[in-house]
């Protein structure tokens, strides 16, 4: 379209626009100039006025576009140059940028005149460029991706089917392209999809596309497998697209279902061994009885009938029988450990190791201290009393020097308490470190220090049902420390302190 304008109307025109604007006459000369041309390419407009349009175009392209100018004032109208195609502007400082130019033919008393809008595209071509990169980056994602990844439109109809997905489903990317992606369900999936489709586009209801649902695929062979499904919607303009992942479960599964069959044998060798505890308990505990309380009578009331040999021999049977009593009740507290649960309460360790030393009484020439204060720890009671009774007779049993010491300690480290019970008694080499912590392993012959090696056995289950550990430090003949963990649950301090027994 022609503008027939005058001077005073042409720098109107040029003064209000937002956009870089230009006129310039049939020779491409420039005759006016807007603001905006100074700021995109850097260049008073006093130094532009009577310049060849060209001086804005790199050298590469002067003589072509005066070539399309002449071509132009043949045939005037309105047309735009760079669409599509590469135009470049070029700025005072030399630098280069994408442009797409808009001309509009003018005619005025001075003859025909060009005017250009010049728009600067280089935001856009980054955008583009941008989006190109990503479809890249998508597109060796979707074709390097173990998931299965189909994209379909509002229709349900598939639209890409990624080389894992035909991996997975047995179909090619041109076998399912425009079918219903429910072609990959079998019934009742089947049927359900495309409720639960329309019932999204109809309501919005994202919890109908089902992100993380578990559903089954059918393979082109008819088979069927487990699968986890998760769908995504993006837009393409006007249109609604869906991106579901598919992730085939069938080994996921087979492993759910050994793990529930292995949980059933397990509890049910729990259940075995919970019988087998009140078998031990009842069956074993009652004849055991009877035979040492035959032992203690025929030792009473035949004393006078045995020599120095039989006394002996029946001293060593009650010995057995008590021993043997005592180990069936440290298995069954073995046993129960982890399994038998108590109420886990606030437990003061200064009071629980008082009343731990009282009951075992040690002898006089074994001095017990607490170096010092305890903390409160949440536990079961019971347990921490049988860590700290078995660690202290152990220290009692089999001290050696005249005149024993047995001292207490804790001291916080990080986020435990770290406990010690060390003796100066025989020690243990280090060889025997880890054995003395197994089941039924004693270092002295039973017959000479009477244990049923369960007992540190028991302390190590302990500690470690609380995340705790245990382990000791000991030089032979110079004593041994025992050290052993629990977590700090509760950080309460106790109030006594440097006690005494």
């Amino acid at each position: 379209m022609e503008h027939l304008l005058e001077g005073k109307s042409l720098e109107w025109l040029l003064e209000s626009a937002t956009d870089a604007m230009i006129i310039t006459n049939r020779e491409g000369r420039i005759i006016l100039a807007n603001p905006p041309i100074e700021r995109l390419f850097g260049y008073p407009r006093e130094e532009l006025i009577g310049k060849p349009m060209e001086i804005l175009l790199p050298e590469r392209f002067r003589k072509t576009h005066h070539i399309l100018l002449a071509d132009y004032f043949d045939q005037p109208n309105a047309r735009a140059m760079g669409s599509g195609t590469e135009l470049l502007g070029k700025r005072q400082d030399g630098s280069e940028f994408p442009v797409e130019v808009s001309l509009s033919p003018l005619k005025t008393d001075h003859g025909l005149l060009v005017m250009a809008t010049i728009h600067d595209t280089t935001r856009r071509k980054q955008a583009e460029e941008s989006l190109r990169e990503s479809e890249t980056r998508m597109r060796a994602i979707f074709d390097t991706a173990v998931d299965a990844i189909i994209t379909i439109d509002e229709r349900g109809a598939i639209e890409r089917f990624n080389p894992a997905a035909e991996h997975m489903f047995g179909y090619s990317e041109a076998e399912v392209a425009g079918n219903n992606v429910s072609m990959l369900m079998p019934a009742p999936y089947h049927e359900a999809h495309d409720g639960y489709l329309a019932r999204y586009l109809q309501t919005g209801e994202k919890k109908i596309i089902g992100i993380g649902r578990e559903v089954v695929g059918l393979r082109r062979d008819g088979s069927t497998f487990p699968m986890d499904l998760a769908v995504g919607e993006t837009r393409q303009g006007e249109r609604r697209m869906f991106t579901g992942t598919v992730r085939d479960i069938s080994e996921r599964k087979r492993a759910e279902e050994q793990r529930a069959l292995l949980m059933h044998e397990l509890e049910s060798a729990n259940e075995e061994l919970r019988n087998f505890g009140y078998v031990v308990s009842h069956d074993l505990k009652a004849p055991l009885r009877a035979i040492g309380s035959l032992a203690n009578w025929l030792s009473t009331d035949y004393a006078d009938k045995f020599d120095d040999e039989g006394r002996e021999h029946m001293r060593l049977l009650i010995s057995r029988v008590h021993r043997m009593d005592r180990l069936i009740d440290g298995i069954l507290q073995y046993s129960r450990v982890g399994r038998v649960k108590e109420v886990a309460v606030a437990v003061d360790i200064n009071r629980l190791v008082r009343d731990v030393i009282d009951m075992l009484a040690p002898p006089a020439n074994i001095t017990i201290s607490v170096e010092n204060t305890l903390p409160t720890v949440l536990s079961e009671p019971t347990r921490i009393q049988q860590v700290f009774q078995n660690l202290l007779s152990n220290a009692i049993k089999y001290m050696d020097k005249p005149e024993g010491r047995i001292r207490i300690a804790c001291s916080a480290e990080g986020k435990q308490w770290k406990f010690s019970i060390a003796d100066n008694g025989p020690g243990i080499e280090k060889q025997h470190f880890e054995k003395i912590f197994q089941l039924f392993q004693t270092l002295a012959p039973r017959d000479r220090v009477e244990s049923t090696g369960v007992g540190l056995a028991l302390v190590k289950k302990i500690v470690e049902m609380y995340g705790g550990h245990i382990w000791l430090e000991s030089a032979v003949g110079q004593g041994s420390t025992f050290f052993f963990t629990l977590p700090r649950t509760i950080t309460t301090a106790g109030s006594n302190k440097g006690n005494n027994a």
